[in-house]
């Protein structure tokens, strides 16, 4: 079989994939009617997990070629197509655009979904709160930074949902129009980037060098391109939206530097079988009143993932997450005794044990 003949077989495959696609075009339409009779949402994160794992499954019984991430990859674009196919909802995120959070709603929401960008985490739930848009895509944690303050606040002060985690590989470059880098007098970044990369400037002489913050990596990304002598610590995809060349790539300290972000709206999550659910929990000022709270997780045999103290509005309240869904019998009886001090965030399906 010569090339000729390779690729008329693809077009044939080609052919068939799209005939397909209109089928499941039709499908889909009717999904959304049924969904608009009964106001049913479109987002529906335990169905999708289901779909993936199945696909995971009978690729991994029939000895496929795709390994599970390219699948995973795959087929999530494609139902996020499609789902954006029954119904464009809006889709804030904190912006701007070609910013990580940017990047992880287009990872749960794909690249045709309709996104608007807002300059603040409170203008996100604000906006979802007041139904200007549908879904909200925050920022809650770090590797390297830690907890996000301004997202604690806002779901303590908010009466949204987490439907979704989102958990980003982080990396960043090192873009310039100059390909010397002793001609570089400044770099312009976020604050929380020069953080991350401080090794790759030190290293590289960088560190004395006028080195300033701006409000996000894709300004520093247009600021390299506008600037002579300029630099920029960016994300990839601000390099290719400003079309700034890239000298180095992944100049990040921790090359496990990840970002965990969450869903906001106001649906409920069906459970999915490996869900985490995750609370606020205001506790009595009482000896004990912590230890005894923890205890009764473990008699309940509820696997307790993760637990910060936070102040809000100068009161301490407990940031807590554990496997399991709001609906599990265990669970609920938590909810039940400790309904005064604990405020339920949401269930969801779990993506990462933790970053």
């Amino acid at each position: 079989m010569d090339l000729d003949d390779i690729r008329y077989e693809l077009d044939k495959i080609d052919n068939q994939v799209l005939e397909l696609f209109n089928q499941r075009v039709e499908l889909v339409e009717k999904v959304a009617e049924f969904k608009s009779r009964t106001n049913s949402p479109i987002y529906r994160p335990e169905r999708e997990k289901e779909i993936v794992d199945r696909l995971k499954r009978i690729n991994k019984e029939s000895s496929g070629k795709l390994s599970e991430q390219l699948l995973e990859s795959l087929f999530s674009q494609i139902i996020s197509t499609f789902r954006n196919y029954e119904k464009h909802e809006l889709i804030a995120y904190l912006g701007p655009e070609a910013s990580f959070t940017h990047q992880a709603a287009e990872k749960r929401f794909g690249l045709s979904g309709n996104y608007v960008p807002l300059t603040t985490i409170t203008s996100v739930f604000r906006e979802v709160q007041r139904d200007k848009a549908r879904f909200g895509i925050v920022p809650i944690e770090n590797t390297t930074n830690g907890i996000v303050s301004d997202t604690i606040n806002c779901l303590n002060d908010y009466n949204l949902k987490i439907v979704g985690e989102i958990v980003l590989d982080v990396h960043h470059v090192f873009v310039a129009t100059c390909n010397n880098i002793k001609k570089i007098k400044r770099v312009y970044s976020k604050d929380i980037a020069f953080n991350q990369c401080s090794n790759f400037l030190r290293d590289f002489g960088l560190d004395n060098i006028e080195l300033i913050p701006v409000d996000s990596t894709a300004k520093a990304a247009q600021l390299a391109k506008e600037e002579e002598g300029s630099a920029a610590i960016c994300a990839e995809v601000a390099a290719k939206m400003y079309n700034v060349p890239i000298l180095f790539r992944n100049i990040e300290d921790d090359d496990k530097n990840r970002t965990r972000f969450f869903v906001i709206s106001k649906i409920d999550v069906a459970p999915s079988g490996e869900d985490k659910t995750t609370i606020l929990a205001k506790l009595k000022n009482r000896p004990g009143a912590l230890v005894d709270f923890l205890l009764d997780f473990k008699e309940h045999n509820i696997d307790l993932t993760k637990i910060k103290s936070h102040i809000v509005g100068g009161v301490s309240i407990f940031f807590l997450e554990f496997n399991g869904h709001k609906d599990d019998n265990e669970i609920k009886e938590i909810f039940k005794r400790y309904k005064d001090e604990i405020k339920n965030l949401g269930s969801y399906v779990k993506e990462a044990d933790d970053v």
